[in-house]
């Protein structure tokens, strides 16, 4: 989450990458401090959400046979999945190992240290934007908030409100003093205001929930977490005074103003989502092509941004897998965040060890959090917030060990052998990632632009940035059909729907090229404009208009540009 550096062409690869080498090699001693033999049974939540996990991970791998989705994108999010059950595993085996405290405080202590050095970033793009150099700090790409290096105002709440709930439980389990705990949660409290996320201001009211639901909570931890909609509030309007009087931009006097579209386009991709939903209600149209699907569908009131997730986590399973898959798995997923919620308002015993009362509700407010925000956005999307939040996840979900004799700790189990897997795969995506990289920012004695792409479309996550490549630079770009099987499924964006509605003109299927070009003109997009200006313009004598100015002679469907 700190980490500003990256590389072309995707601006948070490499914070995934540390995300998934630390997470792995952290797993790896985990793994070590654990019993060989799981004292802990398995529970019925734990196996719901595995399940739920499971299947995601076979629609991952069944996508490229039917929806031709590419084998690069299919194995990158299959990863993740599997990282996201071994992470489950691992919070499942230290609470039923009687390890969860020191591994539920390690966790806290990171979320503290990465809230902390958050802050800074989040004060410096603000209050010194000049200090931002793009490498150690991230700039700002929206004046008067905070993104942090995650580069995303809501990605950075998010973090901070973890902060808070991880400050507050090492303050319960003695393990930072009370004035730390509370100068803490402000910092984080006031860096959320600083990112205008009206996410991060909904969220307030969970902190202010737990706070009232959890009588265990000592009456410091009372006051802190239920006045944080208040403190929330007067640092908002004291930094609208204090950028008033000293013409500063900040970004939450319009955030949260009544004028425009308060939803940010997301009731338009909404109600997308939901007609394509009721068009293809058994199937769905396949893992991953949510984007591919709903930017070749007709929609002349759609939203102008290329949307490639629908930003509402129940909604992109149900378009994606179908009513009956996606159904399953939110019940699978409810199931188990209800048994959590259960597990959370557990009594424990009373010569329990500071913090461990709270542990639970301390972890479940955390998946809480994240759940929230999903319904908004896609965080999970990312490594750095999946395998917090699937360990934590897991953590709530584990029986607490039976009373048996503990066995030896250390040496070879399954988990530790899934964490250096991780760690390694992790690793060599840095390595696979490289070959594109190449593409987009050459060095010094690279080869031809042609051959970096030949090389990297020998990728094996990443080989759909190299199609994307090939497809919008080549000058005659039906000389370069093959790219526009694999690079069409990443991302549909205003420069690749032209380039490939021009290769099918130029090979003769105009009437394909056609439908692509309508499908452009609905984002109005000012990339196109030049592409759409003959259109504009009076025909010449005797000449056709050319194929971009008029309607296919009949209708498509998605399926039809598989």
């Amino acid at each position: 989450m700190l980490l500003a550096f990256n590389l072309p062409p995707s601006s948070t690869f490499l914070n995934q990458a540390v995300a998934l080498v630390g997470w792995g090699g952290w797993l790896a001693v985990l793994a070590a401090s654990l019993a060989r033999a799981p004292r802990g049974r398995r529970t019925a939540g734990q196996m719901s959400l595995q399940a739920a996990l499971l299947v995601l991970l076979a629609s991952a791998l069944a996508s490229p046979l039917w929806a031709d989705l590419p084998w690069s994108l299919s194995l990158s999010s299959a990863g993740m999945i599997a990282a996201a059950m071994l992470a489950v595993q691992a919070g499942a085996r230290a609470q039923g190992d009687g390890f969860a405290v020191p591994a539920f405080r390690a966790l806290c202590l990171g979320l503290v240290v990465a809230g902390t050095l958050s802050s800074v970033v989040g004060l410096v793009q603000v209050f010194a934007p000049g200090w931002t150099d793009g490498n150690w700090i991230a700039r700002t790409y929206i004046e008067g908030r905070a993104v942090g290096n995650m580069r995303q105002p809501n990605h950075l709440s998010s973090l901070l409100l973890w902060a808070v709930v991880a400050a507050a439980w090492l303050g319960e389990a003695q393990v930072l003093r009370r004035w730390l705990v509370n100068a803490l949660a402000l910092l984080f409290v006031f860096v959320v205001v600083l990112t205008a996320s009206r996410t991060g201001a909904l969220s307030m009211l969970l902190l202010t929930a737990w706070a009232l639901l959890d009588r265990r909570l000592s009456r410091p931890a009372r006051w802190l977490l239920g006045l944080a909609p208040l403190i929330y509030f007067v640092f908002w309007y004291g930094t609208g005074v204090w950028a008033d009087a000293s013409h500063h931009v900040f970004g939450g006097e319009t955030r949260f103003s009544t004028q425009g579209d308060v939803s940010s386009s997301r009731l338009g991709i909404w109600s997308n989502t939901l007609t394509l939903i009721r068009m293809h209600p058994w199937t769905g149209v396949g893992f991953g092509e949510f984007n591919f699907a709903w930017t070749l569908t007709p929609f002349p009131g759609r939203p102008v941004a290329f949307f490639d997730h629908t930003h509402n986590l129940p909604l992109q399973f149900l378009v994606e897998l179908g009513i009956p898959l996606g159904a399953l798995v939110l019940g699978l997923m409810l199931y188990a965040l209800s048994i959590a919620w259960r597990a959370a308002r557990a009594p424990v015993p009373v010569d329990a060890a500071p913090g461990e009362s709270l542990l639970r509700p301390a972890a479940f407010a955390m998946v809480l959090l994240i759940l929230v925000h999903s319904l908004l956005e896609y965080p999970l999307w990312y490594a750095y917030y999946l395998l917090p939040a699937a360990f934590a996840f897991g953590l709530c979900l584990a029986s607490p060990p039976v009373d048996a004799p503990a066995a030896k700790r250390g040496g070879v189990n399954g988990l530790l052998i899934g964490a250096v897997a991780l760690m390694l795969g992790g690793a060599l995506s840095v390595v696979d990632y490289a070959r594109v990289v190449v593409i987009f920012s050459p060095s010094a004695g690279s080869p031809a632009l042609a051959q970096r792409i030949v090389d990297g479309r020998k990728s094996i996550f990443f080989s759909h940035h190299a199609d994307y490549a090939a497809a919008t630079t080549s000058e005659h770009p039906a000389d370069v059909m093959p790219a526009f099987l694999g690079a069409p499924h990443y991302l549909l964006d205003a420069r690749l729907l032209q380039a490939w509605a021009t290769a099918l003109d130029q090979a003769g299927d105009t009437e394909h090229a056609r439908y692509l070009a309508q499908r452009l003109r609905e984002f109005r997009n000012d990339q196109s404009a030049e592409f759409f200006a003959p259109c504009d313009a009076p025909p010449a004598i005797g000449s056709a208009l050319p194929f971009q100015c008029l309607a296919p002679a009949r209708a498509f469907k998605f399926e039809d540009f598989r």
